[in-house]
Protein backbone atom coordinates (compact mmCIF):
# COMPACT_ATOMS: atom_id res chain seq x y z
CA UNK A 1 0.00 0.00 0.00
CA UNK A 2 1.03 3.54 -1.30
CA UNK A 3 0.72 6.51 0.65
CA UNK A 4 2.52 8.60 -2.16
CA UNK A 5 1.37 8.72 -5.71
CA UNK A 6 4.24 8.23 -7.32
CA UNK A 7 2.68 10.20 -10.76
CA UNK A 8 2.51 13.29 -8.88
CA UNK A 9 5.99 12.37 -7.28
CA UNK A 10 8.02 11.01 -10.67
CA UNK A 11 11.09 8.75 -10.01
CA UNK A 12 13.02 8.10 -13.66
CA UNK A 13 15.94 6.37 -14.24
CA UNK A 14 19.28 7.37 -12.49
CA UNK A 15 17.56 9.41 -9.43
CA UNK A 16 19.19 9.41 -6.43
CA UNK A 17 16.13 8.51 -3.92
CA UNK A 18 15.69 8.49 -0.31
CA UNK A 19 13.23 6.66 2.31
CA UNK A 20 13.56 8.70 5.68
CA UNK A 21 11.77 5.92 7.88
CA UNK A 22 11.40 3.39 5.59
CA UNK A 23 9.28 1.02 7.69
CA UNK A 24 9.03 -2.17 5.91
CA UNK A 25 10.22 -0.48 2.40
CA UNK A 26 6.95 -0.02 0.78
CA UNK A 27 7.85 3.04 -0.86
CA UNK A 28 11.67 2.04 -1.35
CA UNK A 29 10.73 -1.10 -3.35
CA UNK A 30 8.17 0.59 -6.03
CA UNK A 31 10.93 4.14 -6.49
CA UNK A 32 13.36 0.94 -7.02
CA UNK A 33 11.26 -0.83 -9.81
CA UNK A 34 10.53 2.85 -10.81
CA UNK A 35 14.40 3.83 -11.68
CA UNK A 36 14.90 -0.14 -13.27
CA UNK A 37 17.60 -0.44 -10.04
CA UNK A 38 19.43 2.69 -11.71
CA UNK A 39 20.88 5.54 -9.76
CA UNK A 40 20.60 5.39 -5.49
CA UNK A 41 17.84 3.74 -3.59
CA UNK A 42 18.70 4.52 0.13
CA UNK A 43 16.26 2.86 2.67
CA UNK A 44 16.55 4.09 6.12
CA UNK A 45 14.62 3.49 9.11
CA UNK A 46 15.78 2.39 13.19
CA UNK A 47 14.08 -0.79 13.13
CA UNK A 48 16.15 -3.15 12.85
CA UNK A 49 13.41 -5.63 11.43
CA UNK A 50 11.77 -3.31 9.44
CA UNK A 51 15.18 -2.62 7.56
CA UNK A 52 15.59 -6.38 7.45
CA UNK A 53 12.60 -6.69 5.37
CA UNK A 54 13.08 -4.40 3.38
CA UNK A 55 16.47 -5.72 2.38
CA UNK A 56 15.47 -9.21 1.62
CA UNK A 57 12.66 -8.15 -0.63
CA UNK A 58 15.13 -5.36 -2.85
CA UNK A 59 17.86 -8.94 -2.90
CA UNK A 60 14.60 -10.81 -4.45
CA UNK A 61 14.50 -7.42 -6.96
CA UNK A 62 17.22 -8.03 -7.96
CA UNK A 63 16.92 -11.45 -8.46
CA UNK A 64 13.77 -11.11 -10.11
CA UNK A 65 14.32 -8.43 -12.66
CA UNK A 66 17.60 -8.88 -13.27
CA UNK A 67 18.78 -5.69 -11.39
CA UNK A 68 21.91 -4.89 -10.11
CA UNK A 69 21.77 -0.98 -8.49
CA UNK A 70 23.25 0.54 -6.00
CA UNK A 71 20.99 0.78 -3.14
CA UNK A 72 21.54 0.37 0.41
CA UNK A 73 19.59 -0.38 3.92
CA UNK A 74 20.86 1.42 7.05
CA UNK A 75 20.06 2.29 10.31
CA UNK A 76 19.79 6.29 10.61
CA UNK A 77 18.05 9.25 12.76
CA UNK A 78 15.88 11.09 10.82
CA UNK A 79 17.39 14.35 12.68
CA UNK A 80 20.96 13.35 11.87
CA UNK A 81 21.05 11.99 8.15
CA UNK A 82 23.84 10.41 7.82
CA UNK A 83 24.72 11.95 4.32
CA UNK A 84 26.55 14.95 2.81
CA UNK A 85 24.82 18.13 1.09
CA UNK A 86 22.79 17.54 -1.87
CA UNK A 87 23.07 13.89 -2.19
CA UNK A 88 19.75 13.03 -3.62
CA UNK A 89 16.96 14.34 -6.09
CA UNK A 90 14.13 12.68 -4.39
CA UNK A 91 13.06 12.03 -0.73
CA UNK A 92 9.77 10.49 0.93
CA UNK A 93 9.01 10.76 4.60
CA UNK A 94 6.03 9.04 5.09
CA UNK A 95 4.57 8.90 8.81
CA UNK A 96 7.73 9.90 10.15
CA UNK A 97 7.18 13.34 11.67
CA UNK A 98 4.60 12.78 13.84
CA UNK A 99 7.28 10.33 15.89
CA UNK A 100 9.95 12.75 16.31
CA UNK A 101 10.91 15.61 18.78
CA UNK A 102 11.98 18.14 16.66
CA UNK A 103 9.93 18.79 13.10
CA UNK A 104 11.85 21.60 12.09
CA UNK A 105 15.00 20.18 12.35
CA UNK A 106 14.11 16.90 10.48
CA UNK A 107 12.95 18.86 7.72
CA UNK A 108 15.71 21.45 7.71
CA UNK A 109 17.98 18.09 7.71
CA UNK A 110 16.02 16.42 4.29
CA UNK A 111 16.35 19.66 2.43
CA UNK A 112 20.17 19.72 3.65
CA UNK A 113 20.48 16.48 1.33
CA UNK A 114 18.30 17.39 -1.46
CA UNK A 115 19.78 18.72 -4.09
CA UNK A 116 18.13 22.13 -5.39
CA UNK A 117 15.17 21.24 -7.52
CA UNK A 118 14.72 18.14 -6.03
CA UNK A 119 11.58 16.77 -4.64
CA UNK A 120 10.34 16.24 -0.87
CA UNK A 121 6.97 14.71 -0.29
CA UNK A 122 5.93 14.49 3.31
CA UNK A 123 2.50 12.80 4.80
CA UNK A 124 1.64 12.59 8.07
CA UNK A 125 -1.93 11.58 9.95
CA UNK A 126 -4.39 13.83 9.51
CA UNK A 127 -5.68 15.79 12.36
CA UNK A 128 -9.67 14.41 13.03
CA UNK A 129 -8.91 10.63 13.19
CA UNK A 130 -5.65 11.23 14.76
CA UNK A 131 -7.41 12.96 18.00
CA UNK A 132 -9.83 10.17 18.09
CA UNK A 133 -7.68 7.85 18.22
CA UNK A 134 -5.53 9.98 20.76
CA UNK A 135 -9.29 10.49 22.82
CA UNK A 136 -10.09 6.79 23.10
CA UNK A 137 -7.17 4.94 23.60
CA UNK A 138 -4.20 5.90 25.58
CA UNK A 139 -2.12 3.50 23.98
CA UNK A 140 -2.33 4.31 20.72
CA UNK A 141 0.45 7.65 22.02
CA UNK A 142 1.53 6.52 25.38
CA UNK A 143 4.63 4.06 24.69
CA UNK A 144 7.92 4.26 23.07
CA UNK A 145 8.10 5.35 19.44
CA UNK A 146 4.23 6.31 19.36
CA UNK A 147 3.55 8.89 17.97
CA UNK A 148 3.98 12.45 19.98
CA UNK A 149 2.10 15.17 18.32
CA UNK A 150 -0.67 15.74 16.38
CA UNK A 151 -0.40 18.06 13.13
CA UNK A 152 -2.93 19.76 11.12
CA UNK A 153 -2.00 20.27 6.95
CA UNK A 154 -2.02 24.04 7.67
CA UNK A 155 0.54 23.02 10.31
CA UNK A 156 2.60 20.84 8.47
CA UNK A 157 2.73 23.55 5.17
CA UNK A 158 4.04 26.08 7.47
CA UNK A 159 7.17 24.05 8.78
CA UNK A 160 8.12 23.12 4.57
CA UNK A 161 7.52 26.78 3.96
CA UNK A 162 10.17 27.73 6.33
CA UNK A 163 12.55 25.67 4.90
CA UNK A 164 12.82 26.70 0.91
CA UNK A 165 10.28 23.99 -0.02
CA UNK A 166 7.99 25.23 -2.75
CA UNK A 167 4.17 23.11 -2.39
CA UNK A 168 2.82 22.38 -5.77
CA UNK A 169 0.39 19.38 -4.47
CA UNK A 170 -1.64 18.40 -1.45
CA UNK A 171 -3.52 14.99 -1.41
CA UNK A 172 -5.31 12.94 1.58
CA UNK A 173 -5.26 9.20 1.14
CA UNK A 174 -6.81 5.90 3.15
CA UNK A 175 -9.91 6.99 4.11
CA UNK A 176 -10.79 3.43 5.09
CA UNK A 177 -7.42 3.22 7.15
CA UNK A 178 -9.22 6.13 9.67
CA UNK A 179 -11.89 3.64 10.19
CA UNK A 180 -9.88 0.34 10.98
CA UNK A 181 -8.03 2.28 13.60
CA UNK A 182 -10.73 3.98 15.16
CA UNK A 183 -12.38 0.67 15.59
CA UNK A 184 -8.88 -0.40 17.21
CA UNK A 185 -9.02 1.98 19.53
CA UNK A 186 -13.05 1.46 20.59
CA UNK A 187 -11.72 -2.25 21.25
CA UNK A 188 -8.25 -1.65 23.01
CA UNK A 189 -5.31 -1.57 20.77
CA UNK A 190 -4.08 -4.32 23.04
CA UNK A 191 -6.69 -6.57 22.45
CA UNK A 192 -5.29 -8.23 19.69
CA UNK A 193 -8.51 -10.58 19.30
CA UNK A 194 -11.23 -8.30 18.83
CA UNK A 195 -13.35 -9.95 16.52
CA UNK A 196 -14.68 -6.50 14.30
CA UNK A 197 -11.22 -4.88 13.69
CA UNK A 198 -9.99 -8.16 12.71
CA UNK A 199 -13.07 -8.68 10.00
CA UNK A 200 -12.37 -5.33 8.80
CA UNK A 201 -8.69 -6.00 8.74
CA UNK A 202 -9.37 -8.59 6.44
CA UNK A 203 -11.14 -6.81 3.91
CA UNK A 204 -8.26 -3.97 3.64
CA UNK A 205 -5.94 -7.13 3.07
CA UNK A 206 -8.07 -7.99 0.16
CA UNK A 207 -8.93 -4.98 -1.30
CA UNK A 208 -5.06 -4.43 -1.37
CA UNK A 209 -4.03 -7.27 -3.27
CA UNK A 210 -7.31 -7.67 -5.50
CA UNK A 211 -7.67 -3.79 -5.86
CA UNK A 212 -11.14 -3.45 -6.48
CA UNK A 213 -12.02 -0.55 -9.00
CA UNK A 214 -15.45 0.06 -7.03
CA UNK A 215 -13.89 0.21 -3.80
CA UNK A 216 -11.14 2.54 -4.55
CA UNK A 217 -13.47 4.66 -6.00
CA UNK A 218 -15.57 4.76 -2.74
CA UNK A 219 -12.39 4.96 -0.76
CA UNK A 220 -11.49 8.34 -2.93
CA UNK A 221 -14.88 9.86 -2.13
CA UNK A 222 -14.30 8.93 1.54
CA UNK A 223 -10.58 10.79 0.98
CA UNK A 224 -12.61 14.08 1.26
CA UNK A 225 -14.38 13.04 4.56
CA UNK A 226 -12.06 11.16 7.07
CA UNK A 227 -8.71 10.79 5.56
CA UNK A 228 -5.90 8.96 7.33
CA UNK A 229 -3.22 10.69 5.74
CA UNK A 230 -2.34 14.22 4.44
CA UNK A 231 0.47 14.09 2.06
CA UNK A 232 2.12 17.12 0.64
CA UNK A 233 4.43 17.48 -2.67
CA UNK A 234 7.14 20.08 -2.72
CA UNK A 235 9.97 21.10 -4.64
CA UNK A 236 13.44 22.46 -3.22
CA UNK A 237 13.56 25.93 -4.58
Amino acid sequence: MLTVNFNLFKVSDGDRFLDVGCGEGRHSYEAYRLNNGSGITCAMDLDDLGLKKTKYVLDHMDQQNGFNGNRNVLCGDALNLPFKDASFDKIICSEVMEHVDDPDQGIEEMVRVLRRGGLLAVTVPTYVPEKTCWILDSDYYNHPGGHVRIFTAQGLVRVLHRHSLRIYAIRYEHAFHSIYWIMRCIFGLKNEEARIPDLYLRFLELQITTKSIFVSRVERFFNFIFPKSVVIYTKKI
